[in-house]
């Protein structure tokens, strides 16, 4: 189909309310003198994909879902090509779930995803981006090991080329987490607290990569490989004791000849302090690459980092590292050198779901966040935007997570991915600032932010990829957990001839964490 069926624009819009508003029960309320942890959720899938003229495509998915309730999940996703020839294939989204507990040791469930993005193919394949996932399964748990389950699932790219159902495998691990609605404070303790040995030790932080590329690799189209390629990302890290880390990575093509080029990483790590304050780090993980016409095969990726970190301050430490990235299906690989600049903090390690004392957690600071559902529109402010479909808008999907340092002020990161326009395959990850101004104490607020980043794919026309974009708007706070906004923008691309003006409609939620 040409262009989105209008049974598949309702169905969207359904699917989004059924995403959006039962969030509302997301975090528990602080009730007397305790909260009760929210049970949560990491979920890998891996499902092979049929394409058109029986192409068969790897298909691997990463899931963070939050339990509402005994019988309802939301949360975010993405899922990447890891097999085949589709490397850089990517989407992400929003995802539901609704599931029954047969036993303690089992469970059926049922899901949904509405998300957005694409990859090698372009709009023949993927058109505007739009992608409906829709799953039944079921899952044996186990109390020390996690979750094993497998399913059928059926993927649908309403006005693209793809349309399969087939079986599924998954790994689930649960955890619990402290999770408050709106801006919640805790009343001033003394005493006793959480020890060392009940805190999650974590790092959070914006990556700045270089990728040296031999002269032997070969693009994806068969040619040279142009010789570097510049990324810029976030990469976070979860402690399991004093040196063992979990790491997560993403990162984006932002100079180069590449641009669309993404990649996804999972992986571990190990540190030693070799001064007061000085770390020596390694780590290793694999992931979903590819776009930008670098040759990826299937999109399976390895790579390895040595880096060294040096703290700043309590919180504040800047990293450097050297790396060798790989594809072991393909030609792509590259020598890597990143500068990192971090934020370091605890947070309560929760390992059941008793309630947790409010006593308990004297020494940690209420961290205020937002998360925003977003749905925005590009429409043209360049004659040369686009390399096709030039006078078609661009509407997109995305999350937007605000951390409130201060009262009005606000750090934002956002990833957000085309789902209609005949632009699949086009995301952007951005990173910035903005205000926050409630106006004259009535539940209206104003804001502005200022945001940098890494876009490419879909046709348009970002240069090397980095870009900037400026929005302000106005917003309705109708609970101390959900408002919605509404802003207009600009967005441009520093090498490219990208102009788009940009309009965006986001439902939010606020919520607290504990950290110090």
């Amino acid at each position: 189909m040409k262009n989105l069926t209008k049974s598949s624009v309702i169905c969207m819009a359904l699917c989004l309310i059924t995403l959006l508003f039962p969030i509302v029960p997301f975090a528990e309320e602080v009730n007397g003198q305790s909260i009760k942890p929210t049970p949560a959720k990491f979920r890998l899938t891996y499902e092979s994909v049929t394409l058109p003229a029986n192409e068969k495509m790897g298909f691997l998915g990463g899931s963070f879902l939050y339990d509402v309730n005994d019988w309802f999940s939301l949360g975010a996703s993405s899922y990447g090509a890891l097999a085949g020839q589709r490397g850089g294939f990517i989407t992400l989204g929003l995802a539901t779930e609704l599931k029954k507990e047969l036993n303690r040791y089992s469970e059926i469930n049922a899901g949904l995803f509405v998300g957005a993005g694409g990859g090698r193919g372009g709009y023949q394949l993927s058109g505007g981006g739009l992608m409906l996932r829709y799953h039944v399964g079921a899952q044996l748990k186990s109390d020390d090991w996690g979750n094993l389950g497998a399913g059928v699932s059926y993927i649908d790219f309403p006005d693209g080329a793809i349309h399969s159902t087939q079986p599924y495998i998954s790994y689930e691990y649960p955890f619990y987490t402290l999770i408050a609605s709106g801006k919640t404070e805790l009343p001033e303790w003394e005493g006793a607290s959480f020890g060392r040995g009940n805190q999650a030790e974590q790092e959070f932080m914006a990556v700045y990569r270089s990728y040296s590329i031999p002269a032997g690799v070969k693009a994806d189209n068969g040619g040279t490989q142009h010789k570097s390629m510049r990324l810029l990302g976030a990469q976070w890290n979860r402690y399991f004791d004093d040196n063992l880390f979990l790491k997560i990575e993403s990162e984006g093509a932002m100079g180069g000849k590449s641009t669309g080029y993404m990649q996804i990483f999972l992986g571990l790590g190990y540190r030693m302090e070799i001064f007061d304050g000085t770390w020596l780090k390694a780590s290793s993980s694999l992931g979903v690459a590819g776009g930008g016409n670098v040759a990826t095969g299937g999109g399976f990726l390895v790579n390895a980092d040595l880096s060294l970190q040096q703290r700043l301050g309590d919180h504040l430490f800047a990293e450097v590292s050297g790396g060798y990235v790989k594809a072991p299906g393909a030609s792509f690989r590259a020598v890597s050198v990143a500068g990192k600049l971090g934020y370091h903090f605890y947070t309560p390690n929760i390992r059941d779901e008793e309630e947790v004392s409010l006593s308990d957690l004297a020494g940690f600071n209420p961290s205020h966040f937002r998360v925003r559902a977003t749905h925005q529109s590009y429409k043209k402010a360049a004659a040369n935007w686009r390399t096709h479909h030039p006078n078609l808008n661009v509407d997109l999907l995305g999350i937007q997570i605000d951390y409130f340092p201060y009262q009005y002020l606000f750090l934002t990161g956002q990833g957000i991915a085309a789902y209609k326009g005949m632009a699949g395959a086009y995301m952007t990850g951005l990173v910035g600032a903005g205000v926050h101004l409630p106006l004259f104490g009535s539940p209206l607020f104003v804001e502005g932010e200022a945001l940098i980043g890494a876009a490419g794919g879909g046709g348009l026309a970002m240069g090397g990829g980095l870009v900037w974009q400026g929005n302000a708007g106005l917003g309705y706070q109708f609970t101390d957990d959900l408002s919605l906004s509404a802003q207009y923008g600009y967005m441009g691309a520093v090498n490219g001839n990208f102009r788009a003006r940009v309009m965006t409609l986001s439902f939010g939620y606020s919520f607290t964490l504990f950290s110090k």
